[in-house]
């Protein structure tokens, strides 16, 4: 095993007691045969103490006091956190909820375009229907938590900073601190208390469809940016959590970006020391600026889920590390802890989780369960009362029992702070610092890259005049997909900034977002903007880092475009470096602009000089991530060389020469195996089996499960419990599917098929085949005349070409396997399967396969 490539000292910050000589041998452990003591848990590993808010006896003199004074029912409720489109302000006054949120593309009323006095009129009311004690008996305060990660994203207007990738790119510590300020301050202006930011992942697989919220693959930098970020948000000293200031979160405790293949809510599989070592650094740095709350991660550590870790959760972060604030889960995060659900989970709370995130209908039932699970004793009182003095003294700290209703609070109904000059200039400037030059050739006799002012420029691509493409995940919706350039006013696209600085220096620049060059129009050079689609979390994993596989629409821009002879300049918006050397051969010029955010003139201030072609600003962002070679390449520091075109902290500025040969353009194999398993003697992650029909989809576990007319029961046929028997009562579906679309476009191809073993005594009525997408997803199949009944398991192959399914749909797969059965209908199912060869096979102890042919329903 090589060592990996060590990072070079980050400018402007502080050395760390964790070495890159450290961390190198740290990653070197994790690959080598860890040794018996690796793989044990000692607690005395974690640094001790971190947490450096001192206790305040008189506030938990007070704390004590509330709680004293508090029933089951109402020390449960403020345990439970609801989302504002899944209950009401009757709800809150009957209930009582300690806190509630809204997620991603949620708004007040449902409004997309609510102003800053409409978001403070719900929490006005929210706050008034917790203080009014005619049905709950209490008056607590609630606290409202939203997910700010790039500015206030749901917000309609707000400046929108760039993402988490991007600003690691500037390295920069300062300029994130500012930005958390300033997010803080449009946060306050909507009556929130709490956001949930900043993300210190530290990514060490670039498939992962959350990278961008990472900040760089460097714990020091991680450690630095968590550490000015919570001091930006929160404040300090006299400041801290008043004005202004908000409460921070630091998330997703912990290793979240170091799962195995970068699968969303997988499994981290590495020693103690390297969790440490990689994944910890953030927290240390956002727990000695005190912050407030800590949000456990979907994911699992050596099987183990996060939100069930009572080892990590208590013993590490709130004992040894010292934290005294508030774990909150992710959104029902407690449903994928073993033996629990959304809707009942004393595990997690046990474990360590304060707060349930309960969106959806998940708190009407999960509110008395939980009051039953005290009842009971599978909830001890004393685990109750401890997460209830947590809440409760970080409302105190946030001054929330101050009597004031969050209208009366420091900056609340500030509309003109929403999107204010003073942000989006912060955030014009976070986007020419986080620029990232990576080639740039000479065009005579001169390089291509800065443009003067003077020059006629042809602004091309997808990208180009598109500020929700910019802007990425979490802008106005969760996934930032189904938006406009309407949804963001104030905002400004990569091509209005670049039209803005080529009129004000005398040129023009002319849009074209096919390519089409205008009549009468004569270019000097032609500038593409193209990359990435909007997605947030699940939604961007892949399994292969090419830039659009199968579907190559922005490189037959730039070959029409070079075809004409243009000097041609590519700007790329992407949440993360991918695989793109045919694009880079293309390009004279070829600039990371990672997600930027509402103010794309940042890119102009930066590749437009003055009439001279001088430039008027530098570039200084560097890659705060390996970029890759190759497609199956995830620049983890123990691979080949060869597998890194450029290296973290690589980048160019204007005073080197960043010319670049011509790149090896074959994506060569993409080394994943040609085989996907689905069902093999158990469900396979990340897919899960479900029944149900048009109404609702249920989650089926292993052993008997009954809903209405379904019963799905294990069974054996060749080892224990291999196989599933199907009763359906009621006509329905079964589906191994996943919460997240799964990247499948490695078997888009001929040979590919969808094989599964199926025995059945009578034909079944109904037995239609189709495979599930985001979207349209072409057809489904007529199994019922292909299928045996002789009570006898066979082995069917059906290819994926019958599906209809071409790469774009393949990229977004949420069920490779979906089955419709009519009232009546029984059927055993085993073994299924994507692979990639077509034809019969002979399988031991088994009759040979049948391929079922393309029959169109």
């Amino acid at each position: 095993m090589k060592l990996p490539v060590l990072a070079q000292p980050v400018l402007g910050l502080p050395v760390r007691a964790l070495s890159y000589a450290a961390l190198a041998l740290t990653w070197l452990s994790a690959g080598a045969q860890a040794s018996e003591r690796e793989l044990a848990r000692e607690v005395t590993r974690w640094p001790a103490s971190v947490y450096k808010v001192s206790a305040d006896p008189e506030l938990e003199a007070r704390v004590d006091s509330l709680l004293a004074g508090m029933t089951l029912e109402q020390k449960v409720a403020q345990i439970i956190q609801p989302e504002i489109r899944d209950f009401s302000v009757e709800d809150m006054r009957r209930i009582g909820f300690g806190s509630y949120l809204n997620g991603g593309g949620s708004f007040p009323d449902n409004n997309s375009r609510a102003n800053a006095n409409d978001w403070v009129a719900l929490a006005d009311a929210m706050y008034q229907a917790a203080m009014d004690t005619s049905q709950d008996g209490v008056a607590i305060p609630p606290l409202w938590g939203t997910d700010a990660v790039h500015g206030h994203g749901n917000v309609f207007g707000a400046t929108l900073f760039p993402h988490n990738m991007s600003l690691g790119a500037t390295r920069n510590p300062e300029l994130i601190k500012a930005i958390a300020a300033a997010t803080a301050k449009e946060v306050r202006a909507t009556g929130i208390d709490w956001v949930f930011a900043p993300t210190v992942a530290n990514v060490e697989n670039l498939r992962w469809g959350r990278s961008y919220e990472g900040y760089a693959r460097d714990p020091a930098l991680i450690e630095s940016y968590a550490e000015a970020f919570v001091v930006g948000m929160q404040g300090q000293g006299e400041t801290w959590l008043k004005g202004a200031h908000t409460i921070a979160t630091a998330k997703h405790f912990i290793a979240d970006g170091g799962t195995q293949g970068g699968d969303d809510r997988g499994d981290a599989q590495l020693d103690e020391q390297a969790l440490i070592a990689r994944h910890g650094q953030g927290y240390v740095g956002a727990l000695a600026q005190g912050v407030q709350t800590v949000m456990a991660s979907f994911n699992s550590w050596n099987g183990e889920k996060l939100h069930g870790s009572e080892y990590l959760l208590t013993q590490v972060l709130k004992n040894r590390m010292g934290f005294d604030g508030v774990v909150v889960g992710d959104w029902l995060g407690h449903a994928f802890v073993p033996g629990c659900s959304g809707e009942r989970c004393a595990g997690a709370i046990n474990a360590g989780v304060d707060i349930l995130m309960a969106p959806g209908d998940s708190w009407r039932s999960l509110y008395p369960n939980t009051i039953a699970d005290v009842r009971e004793g599978a909830l001890p009182m004393a685990r109750l009362d401890d997460a209830v003095r947590r809440i409760l003294r970080v409302k105190l700290r946030a001054d929330l029992f101050d009597g004031k209703a969050p209208s009366a609070r420091p900056f609340a109904a500030q509309q003109a702070l929403i999107g204010h000059p003073e942000h989006r200039a912060l955030a014009r400037r976070a986007v020419a610092e986080s620029l990232v030059l990576l080639k740039n050739n000479k065009v005579g006799d001169s390089p291509i890259l800065p443009i003067s002012s003077q020059a006629k420029v042809l602004v091309i691509g997808q990208g180009a005049d598109n500020i929700g493409q910019q802007a990425g995940g979490w802008s106005m919706t969760w996934q930032g997909t189904e938006v406009t350039n309407a949804d963001f006013p104030g905002a400004t696209s990569i091509f209005a900034g670049i039209a803005a600085a080529m009129q004000a220096g005398g040129g023009e620049a002319r849009l074209s977002v096919d390519g089409s060059i205008p009549d009468g129009f004569k270019p000097d050079l032609v500038v593409a903007v193209y990359g990435e689609t909007p997605y947030a979390e699940g939604n961007g994993d892949l399994d292969n880092l090419e830039f659009q596989r199968g579907d190559k629409q922005a490189l037959a821009m730039l070959a029409s475009i070079k075809a004409q002879g243009l000097p041609l300049v590519s700007v790329l918006l992407s949440g993360r470096p991918l695989w793109v050397n045919p694009e880079l051969n293309l390009s004279d010029a070829f600039v990371a602009a990672w997600l930027p955010g509402s103010e794309g003139a940042g890119v102009s201030d930066v590749l437009i000089g003055d009439a001279q072609g001088k430039p008027r600003q530098d570039f200084v962002g560097r890659l705060p991530f390996p970029w890759p070679a190759k497609p199956d390449g995830d620049g983890l520091p123990d691979q080949a060389r060869d597998a890194t075109l450029f290296a973290l902290w690589q980048g160019f500025d204007y005073r080197q020469d960043a010319r670049l040969a011509q790149l090896d353009e074959s994506s060569g194999d993409s080394g994943l195996a040609t085989r996907l398993s689905i069902f093999d003697k158990a469900v396979k992650a990340p897919w899960h089996l479900a029944v149900g029909d048009d109404g609702a989809m249920h989650r089926v576990g292993a052993g008997i499960w009954q809903h209405e007319g379904w019963a799905v029961r294990s069974i054996n046929r060749e080892v224990q419990e291999d196989a599933r028997q199907f009763s359906f009562g009621a006509a329905g579906y079964l589906a191994f599917r996943d919460d997240f679309p799964m990247d499948l476009r490695r078997f888009a191809n001929q040979d590919a098929v969808l094989s599964f073993d199926m025995a059945l005594e009578h034909k079944p009525s109904v037995a239609k085949l189709s495979m599930v997408c985001e979207g349209h997803c072409g057809r489904s199949l007529d199994l019922s005349k292909a299928l045996l009944a002789d009570g006898k398991w066979h082995s069917y192959r059906v290819p994926l070409a019958c599906f209809g399914l071409g790469v774009k749909e393949l990229s977004r797969v949420f069920s490779p396997m979906t089955l419709a059965l009519g009232a009546g209908d029984s059927i055993k199912l085993a073994n299924v399967a994507i692979d990639e060869q077509q034809g019969l096979i002979q399988q031991e102890g088994q009759q040979e396969s049948r391929v079922i042919s393309c029959q169109r329903d």
